[in-house]
């Protein structure tokens, strides 16, 4: 059965490119070719007109689900395309809350630079602190013992005299 277009290309009225597709024979069968283009399918001899029509069904059923097929191909590149543009746009926030953190980061390493620094100066002058807390106990010491040498040589009641230039001396230099 070589017979080259069906009622639904005829019917609906599509064109010729479309038809050549639809039915798959060869040259464009509205164009007048070897085939006739309205075909009669009770009049050709040896072609049953229920087989005609079954594959004409088969045709039609063909053709809808390949405009189906390409309906569904479009709204799937349109989902994808959306799709993009929301990827785009999330990627968009996204660089810029990076550049923000990055931002927020790089003011929180300058505070801490200059708390460090403050911290060793704070260090720096609590040792000097300490250094000359040292020094002052010991310079006490001292003084409580030169303090007491006078007591035992010189009076019961506390009273001495401290004649010695070694031990005015001695005083002046811790007292400084």
């Amino acid at each position: 059965m070589a017979f080259s277009g069906c009622m639904t290309c005829i019917d609906m009225q599509i064109s010729p490119a479309m038809a050549k597709q639809h039915v798959g024979f060869g040259p464009d069968h509205t164009a007048g070719g070897p085939f006739p283009t309205q075909p009669a399918a009770a009049s050709w001899p040896g072609v049953d007109a229920g087989a005609a029509a079954a594959e004409c069904v088969d045709h039609q059923r063909r053709f809808r689900r390949r405009i189906s097929n390409r309906e569904s191909a479009r709204r799937s590149r349109a989902r994808k395309q959306r799709y993009l543009y929301e990827l785009r746009d999330s990627a968009a926030v996204l660089e810029r809350g990076n550049r923000d953190l990055a931002a927020r980061a790089e003011a929180a390493r300058g505070r801490l630079a200059l708390a460090l620094l403050a911290n060793a100066a704070l260090r720096a002058e609590a040792a000097a602190l300490s250094r000359r807390l040292a020094a002052a106990r010991r310079d006490l010491v001292l003084l409580g013992r030169l303090y007491a040498g006078a007591v035992a040589a010189g009076g019961v009641d506390g009273e001495c005299c401290l004649g010695s230039t070694d031990t005015e001396q001695m005083v002046a230099s811790l007292i400084a």
